[in-house]
């Protein structure tokens, strides 16, 4: 074993007595020259760069802008609680329920989407505006939905938070006043709150249900059955007759007109 560490050692020193007999030959030649990549010229070339940077930049946190800014923390939340009611062990699966919540956040913002389109992208990709008012023009119809659904003691709690003063006395503070940085957050907080409140009222008959089934088992000494299995086929019953899915999609629609 000694022999072997003595045989490496060697080695590595050899390595390293060759390379640095070549590192002088090494360093004086040129650094290879890439076809295609060029040193920028003229200010407007370092610009369509910072452009595509933030333009990838925001593709990155569409995701998080499609959770956050729109109908959809609402409605996925919903159909969750939907499944946790039926107690039908992940049925519908996970991935189903995202990709209603999805299907539905598309239809619920498809007028604010078309005016993005009309008034900020189009006009972008024919090069009658720059990217920075493209950005502004986008941000108008999301903040006008957002407010829309944002209730106003949530927005109050966090510039109260942040301190922020908009520099006009309490009743003549206007929407344009409000930064985004303030309603995003205020937004996401109504939609779980409308979300729950929704959730609350689908879980009431379910758990009425299993109160019931679980005192009738109580009363006829039932106790080793689980309750569970008497009134899942009652719940999933009841949710099939009165065409659950068709009402709780429906009211979440309607929820956002």
């Amino acid at each position: 074993m000694g022999k072997s560490i003595l045989r490496g050692a060697a080695a590595l020193g050899l390595a390293c007595l060759v390379f640095a007999t070549l590192a002088p030959d090494a360093g004086a030649q040129a650094v290879p020259y890439f076809e295609g990549v060029r040193q920028a010229e003229n200010p407007e070339e370092v610009a369509t760069v910072l452009e595509i940077l933030i333009l990838l930049t925001v593709l990155t946190l569409a995701p998080s802008i499609l959770v956050l800014m729109t109908a959809f923390t609402r409605i996925v939340i919903v159909l969750s609680f939907v499944s946790r009611a039926l107690a039908t062990q992940n049925l519908p699966p996970t991935q189903v329920i995202v990709g209603l919540s999805l299907i539905l956040t598309f239809l619920v913002m498809q007028p604010t989407f078309r005016e993005i389109k009309d008034e900020a992208l189009v006009p972008y990709l024919d090069e009658e505006i720059t990217q920075k008012e493209m950005f502004r023009r986008a941000e108008k119809p999301m903040r006008n939905f957002m407010f829309q659904h944002t209730r106003r003691e949530d927005v109050k709690l966090f510039i109260d938070l942040t301190e922020f003063d908009p520099g006009k006395p309490k009743g003549e503070v206007r929407r344009s006043d409000i930064p985004t940085y303030i309603l995003v957050p205020a937004f996401v907080i109504s939609e779980l709150t409308r979300a729950f409140q929704m959730g609350f009222a689908l879980f009431l008959p379910f758990v009425v249900i299993d109160m019931v089934v679980a005192a009738t088992l109580i009363s006829m000494g039932m106790l080793v059955l689980p309750p569970i299995l008497i009134s899942l086929p009652f719940k999933i019953l009841l949710f099939v007759l009165v065409d659950g899915w068709r009402l709780v999609v429906g009211s979440l629609i309607q929820s956002f007109y």
